[in-house]
């Protein structure tokens, strides 16, 4: 079911792209002789106004060949007889219709579900962050510099520049109505910690996860033990552990944890770990509330869009400074099985059926929107092979009055294919790399 519901995706994405070249083609007079969805042999295909439109066999990529477009074709609807800003037209049209795309399933989403706010939900009543005036409520409406709607927006910018230092924060908020400006200087922790993750809810503390290198995991314990007792304090739910030390500073006194490994109870002696770390002070809200009125359901679709391109932006250039790296791509491959995962995480054993079937529909288009924005995006991007390569040329042509040797253009392009499949042969073994080794 997921790799169906990704080839859906990935379908719809191609077919908007090519959809838009095609329109913007035929408006503007240009031939179009092949629309077509997938790549390799076709396994479907019919002719209609001079147009063949097919769906082929491998279920990525898809293409609009027009008259022209690839030979020197005398042809009265070629491509290159059409005006300069026709061409353009023609070529912005497919990443822009993707935009599109993610704009009107933005207005669905924002519409059932509604947005995420940047509100403060809580603030550390020792930290800088409390004495500068920050309280529980307030509206976060920029954060260092950069203008925020959403929660997203705050853990993207702490995402790029983390709290990982002494360095000010610069927070606008709002209150009643009235903004306000302050400065914070991230707080020092030096918490002790034994190095898990567990599960908050029934019977005992299950562990999900230890820290590389914590004192839990060098005493042995693995995961799916269940912690029974903490320094002789018998504890039946995860939740009461976790009261517990909420309020119980550990040192770097040993502790004693009573664990349960299928059925069978043993004890470890750790000592906690020092853990020092940078913290802002305070917490910010990243569940969606009702956006109230179709006005501003449209409003925040706007700001969603800006928020998905600047986030696919921001991103290349975290890759290009060297904050990600090549392991962070994924092709088609990783897609497939990131959409698996949000199908898999959209269920809920203990909800109805049509409960399921709307999370698992909503998520997958926010994911579409996410896929759509950054196929739009990149497309753009002024490199040979891609539609923002060949616009380069058009306006290049647009500005001197002549266009450049068609044979020249087609070299270079050429030179961005190759280097194009190269790197998606690299993605595409990376993805199978991290998903089965």
């Amino acid at each position: 079911m997921s790799i169906l519901i990704a080839f859906i995706v990935f379908g719809v994405l191609v077919f908007i792209h090519e959809l838009g070249h095609m329109l913007l083609a035929k408006k503007n007079g240009v031939g179009v002789t092949e629309f077509s969805i997938g790549m390799g042999p076709r396994i479907f295909s019919y002719d209609k106004g001079g147009t063949k439109y097919s769906l082929k066999l491998i279920p990525f990529g898809g293409s609009c060949m027009m008259v022209g477009e690839m030979d020197e074709s005398d042809a009265e609807d070629a491509f290159h007889n059409r005006s300069v800003w026709a061409r353009i037209s023609v070529v912005v049209a497919g990443p822009v219709f993707n935009i599109v795309l993610a704009f009107l399933l933005s207005i669905i989403i924002i519409g059932v579900v509604g947005y995420d706010p940047a509100i403060v939900t809580s603030v550390d009543e020792n930290s800088a962050a409390y004495t500068a005036g920050l309280r529980r409520g307030d509206k976060i409406v920029e954060y260092n510099g950069v203008n925020v709607t959403f929660g997203r927006e705050v853990y993207l910018e702490e995402y790029i520049n983390p709290v990982i230092d002494a360095t000010p924060l610069e927070i606008t908020y709002e209150r009643d109505g009235k903004e306000y400006e302050i400065t914070i200087v991230p707080d020092y922790h030096e918490p002790y910690y034994i190095g898990i993750n567990y599960t908050p809810t029934g019977e005992y503390a299950e562990i999900l996860g230890l820290v590389e290198g914590g004192a839990m995991q060098a005493a042995g314990v693995k995961v799916g033990d269940k912690i029974v007792a903490f320094n002789g304090i018998e504890f039946e739910s995860g939740e009461a552990l976790g009261e517990y030390l909420a309020v119980t500073d550990m040192t770097e006194e040993p502790v004693t944890v009573v664990l349960d490994r299928a059925g069978e109870r043993y004890t470890v002696t750790v000592t906690p770990k020092k853990s020092p770390y940078y913290s802002s002070g305070f917490t910010y809200n990243m569940y969606r509330v009702d956006a109230e009125s179709p006005i501003k359901t449209l409003k925040y679709s706007v700001l969603e869009l800006k928020y998905q391109i600047s986030s696919v932006y921001k991103s290349l250039l975290m890759l290009f400074k060297g904050q990600l790296g090549m392991n962070d791509l994924s092709g088609p491959v990783g897609i497939v099985d990131m959409v698996g995962t949000v199908v898999e995480e959209s269920q809920n054993d203990d909800a109805d059926t049509w409960t399921n079937v709307k999370n698992v529909l909503l998520n997958v288009m926010n994911l579409t929107v996410i896929l759509s924005v950054s196929l739009g995006v990149m497309n753009l991007l002024p490199l040979p092979a891609l539609d923002g390569g060949r616009l380069v040329f058009l306006v290049i042509e647009a500005v001197r009055g002549k266009p450049i040797s068609r044979e020249k253009e087609g070299i270079v392009h050429f030179i961005g294919f190759a280097l194009l499949m190269i790197l998606m042969v690299f993605v595409l073994f990376n993805d199978v790399r991290k998903i089965f080794f």
